[in-house]
């Protein structure tokens, strides 16, 4: 009986790997758009889109496969998906965080964005407008280089703004996105920064305060905690110049990057060389 069992098991487990190798080995034929995922970091949380990228191959896009006026899917095949992992602002509207289909509505002047709360939708044949969370309107860039493969893609980022683009042909369109977390942000920031001295994100928090234009005071308090615990770190000279020039202290913040340069020079830091004399350039201008 023990030998039929295991006689039985060695079948069943033969079974199970050649079923798994003959679904692994199965034809595929790629798809005529390809899909792409991308990612972005943004503020606390992150935006995620996929969508599918059809070429252009010879033809007229939009005003002519895309009309004008018609609502489009934004890509191909199925509808593009945009999924924010926190509360954003999309040019000026709040949007909750979730998943939404993104559309588009194609003018020669103006574009109209529209958010969708219906996922999972081929196409945008079962569209229906009254399923839409936002609609806005942005205007279209003509763009001397040809893109032959619909492209998305996120630019000028920052912890607080990014824009993304919708790209095909000659044709490029802007959608300017920002955080609605920097609330959140500065109290994170604040409790960090009440914990153990030599563990406290100095770097981040007086870069997040110099960049944002939030209480250079304490971010110089900050800057000056730091350089304590680094005093051979050419980096706290360049927050701290940076930010004594923000407040107007040209003289100070030149002294404090000469230190700053002295610093990497000697450990042959050649980007805080650089960085730091930039400081000085702009305290001399």
């Amino acid at each position: 009986m023990k030998k039929v069992i295991i006689y039985a098991f060695t079948m069943l487990l033969a079974c199970v790997t050649l079923n798994t190798y003959a679904q692994e080995q199965q034809p595929r034929i790629p798809e005529a758009s390809s899909t792409q995922t991308i990612i972005q970091d943004f503020g606390l949380g992150k935006i995620t889109i996929t969508y599918s990228r059809p070429n252009v191959k010879g033809r007229k896009i939009f005003g002519g496969i895309n009309p004008y006026g018609e609502v489009w899917r934004t890509g191909a095949n199925a509808a593009t998906t945009i999924n924010f992992s926190e509360n954003v602002l999309i040019e000026g509207n709040k949007v909750p965080a979730g998943t939404y289909s993104l559309f588009s509505i194609p003018g020669q002047n103006t574009w109209t964005i529209i958010l969708n709360k219906t996922v999972k939708q081929w196409g945008a044949y079962s569209y229906k407008k009254e399923d839409d969370l936002l609609r806005f309107t942005v205007k279209p860039i003509t763009v001397k280089e040809k893109r032959e493969t619909f492209t998305m893609a996120f630019a000028n980022s920052t912890t607080k703004n990014t824009d993304l683009y919708i790209i095909w042909d000659h044709t490029a369109v802007p959608i300017h996105m920002q955080t609605d977390d920097d609330a959140q942000i500065t109290a994170n920031i604040e409790k960090l920064m009440q914990g153990d001295i030599k563990k406290r994100p100095y770097f981040n928090a007086i870069q997040y305060y110099y960049e944002n234009d939030k209480d250079l005071k304490k971010a110089m308090q900050w800057a000056l905690e730091a350089e304590k615990l680094e005093p051979n770190g050419p980096w706290y000279k360049l927050w701290k110049a940076r930010i004594q020039l923000k407040m107007g202290n040209k003289a100070a913040a030149i002294a404090t990057a000469q230190q700053g340069v002295k610093l990497a020079k000697d450990s042959n830091d050649e980007e805080y060389v650089r960085l730091n004399e930039a400081v000085i350039s702009q305290a001399k201008d």
